[in-house]
């Protein structure tokens, strides 16, 4: 393995884990009982999570297109 594949490994599971601890609330599960609320703003820490989320998910696709084309 090199470099490349070690980095984004590492992401995969970064995203993984924070898509994870993100709230349970919105979504899909809101649809089955959850909070009754059509919209919700993200504060804090939850928001910070679903930055670095859109953040990681770039770097991950652009590691992908990197190694596809080089």
């Amino acid at each position: 393995m090199n470099k490349l594949h070690i980095i984004q490994l590492i992401v995969s599971i970064a995203i993984i884990g924070l898509i994870l601890i993100q709230e349970r609330s919105s979504g899909f599960s809101a649809l089955l009982g959850g909070d009754g609320s059509v919209y919700q703003t993200r504060r804090g820490i939850e928001k910070g999570a679903f930055y670095i989320t859109i953040v990681l998910c770039v770097v991950f696709v652009g590691l992908a297109m990197y190694q596809l084309f080089r």
